[in-house]
């Protein structure tokens, strides 16, 4: 059942609302200064058994990690994060799932390896998001990014869940998740804090207005 299927956002963001520095482009995918926001990520064991390596620190960010990993049954993602991260993810992308790229540029769907395949929908937000709930097996589907398609699903209302994990960061300038969705209030509930010297991880529940 597509209906029973939890549609969530998981992201890093900095402490002053940024999820990428500035000029973000193909060989630069996380824009200037935005290190801070992935670096925390490289040496979890969990990200690291991901990308095919050993080793890597086992702590309370690497089980967040890994829980994500293990509840997402498909993805969706903007072309722009798809072009800017091809070229890193390699033959092997760190998946393991049906991922869905929205675009305007319709091309053949790939199959990589690791069971990751790439399917390209033409047709709007709402067809990728059915076709990734019919692809999850029951379970999550994970908007991934970038911050245009986050942004997208949540000024529909078609999040469930929202994780973000504040890294202790000022990038300055960059994009914010939260500019452009438009009026309407949008109400959350919180389901859980963990903080780590690395970050701390927010997890909330989108719920109706009144409830």
């Amino acid at each position: 059942m597509t209906d029973s299927v939890t549609v969530t956002a998981d992201l890093a963001i900095s402490l002053d609302g940024f999820i990428a520095g500035t000029g973000v482009t193909l060989d630069n995918p996380g824009g200037d200064g935005a290190e801070p926001l992935f670096e925390w990520i490289h040496n979890l064991a969990s990200w690291r058994e991901r990308q095919g390596m050993t080793g890597g620190e086992e702590n309370r960010d690497s089980e967040l990690m890994r829980e994500w990993f293990d509840a997402t049954g498909a993805v969706v993602m903007g072309r722009m994060m798809y072009d800017t991260g091809e070229k890193f993810w390699g033959d092997n992308p760190p998946f393991r799932t049906p991922v869905f790229v929205l675009t305007h540029r319709p091309r053949p769907s790939l199959v990589k390896e690791g069971g990751t395949t790439f399917t390209f929908v033409t047709d709007g937000i709402h067809s990728a998001l059915d076709r990734a709930k019919e692809a999850a097996g029951g379970r999550n589907v994970d908007i991934a990014g970038g911050a245009n398609t986050v942004r997208q699903y949540l000024a529909e209302g078609l999040v469930d869940e929202l994780q973000l994990h504040v890294v202790p960061a000022l990038l300055g300038d960059g994009l914010r998740l939260f500019e452009g969705l438009g009026p309407g209030r949008r109400t959350l509930e919180q389901v859980r804090v963990v903080g780590t010297p690395l970050a701390t991880h927010l997890k909330y529940r989108f719920v109706a207005v009144g409830c």
